[in-house]
């Protein structure tokens, strides 16, 4: 659905992204890391043709951008930074507006269209103040209602939550999630770590303009060997384990080991309680830590919001 090849974007002596190889498939849900400053928002845009890369390829749809761009990106929808929208008409006529520029889109469903991407969203039930009175957070799903209109193939989201309080984002979370569900692959650029983690399949790290880390979320947070063992008889678990102790705190130790169920088995026969007893996986936060300190490469990147040449913001599409 996306793949890119030596992705690179200079502004003058900066390179905001270098290099960047991107593998997303059909049936993703595809996490696109990176701190603020990572060059997250500027790859955005070179998928969608909103801005030309220095060297390097796009393919959207196994399609070449942004000469494909026309055909392509009517299955795409998308939400580039604060999505876009006239303040002084309501969410409903916004989207009314956007929907008459698409002329694949028939004019007697209009209205029903409209309406059920506000009710997906959660926004069926605002009244008809105009977006400039819109929080943040409503904004944000006005984008994300003005992406769904034609029932996309591949959404490209780039801080989606944005704004949003936590029952929002667990809205939000659960129809990405149903659209997945439903055949859509979806492309999230986000910092929320913890999001992330909750919804993708697949992650890449950007750090520093540099794609640091691409792979499947489950195999990244495959158990480490070891495992987490809360005991009220710590002392006599330690002397029983022996080497295969590696560290303890108090009444909670760590263990080296390849069998979960002979180790607890081992324990209750010899008459140790065992409170807890937990396969060591590694978080997200701790794998993205990883990859970033191991990228020991000079830096000369920045983000969008630092570019001396700004490209012209995107929107909603």
């Amino acid at each position: 659905m996306i793949r890119t090849s030596g992705l690179t974007k200079r502004f003058g002596r900066i390179t905001a992204v270098d290099g960047v190889d991107l593998d997303v498939r059909e049936g993703d849900v595809y996490g696109f890391l990176g701190a603020n400053g990572s060059g997250k928002t500027t790859t955005v845009r070179m998928l969608l043709g909103l801005v030309l890369a220095t060297s390097g390829t796009v393919d959207l749809m196994g399609r070449r951008m942004p000469g494909a761009a026309r055909e392509v990106l009517t299955d795409v929808g998308a939400i580039i930074e604060d999505p876009a929208a006239y303040p002084h008409l309501s969410g409903r006529a916004n989207l009314a507006l956007f929907d008459a520029m698409d002329r694949s889109g028939q004019r007697v469903s209009r209205a029903r269209r409209v309406d059920d991407v506000l009710d997906r969203v959660g926004l069926g039930d605002v009244d008809g103040r105009p977006v400039r009175a819109y929080s943040l957070g409503m904004r944000q799903r006005l984008g994300l209602a003005n992406a769904l209109l034609r029932t996309p193939r591949l959404l490209v989201l780039d801080e989606p939550t944005n704004g949003l309080d936590p029952q929002g984002i667990r809205d939000i979370r659960a129809l990405l999630l149903e659209l997945n569900r439903a055949g859509a692959t979806v492309f999230v650029s986000s910092h929320l770590l913890a999001e992330i983690e909750q919804m993708c399949t697949r992650v890449g790290v950007l750090h520093h303009g540099r794609l640091v880390l691409q792979d499947h979320l489950a195999d990244l947070r495959r158990a480490t060997g070891r495992v987490l063992l809360a005991t009220s008889h710590a002392d006599r678990a330690a002397e029983r384990l022996g080497t295969r102790l590696e560290e303890r705190d108090g009444d909670r130790l760590v263990v080296r080991t390849d069998d979960v169920a002979d180790l607890a088995a081992e324990l209750v026969t010899a008459g140790i309680p065992v409170d807890e007893l937990t396969p060591e996986r590694h978080t997200l936060e701790e794998i993205v830590l990883e990859a970033t300190r191991a990228d020991r490469r000079p830096s000369d990147s920045t983000e969008p919001d630092d570019e001396p040449d700004r490209e012209p913001t995107g929107g909603s599409r």
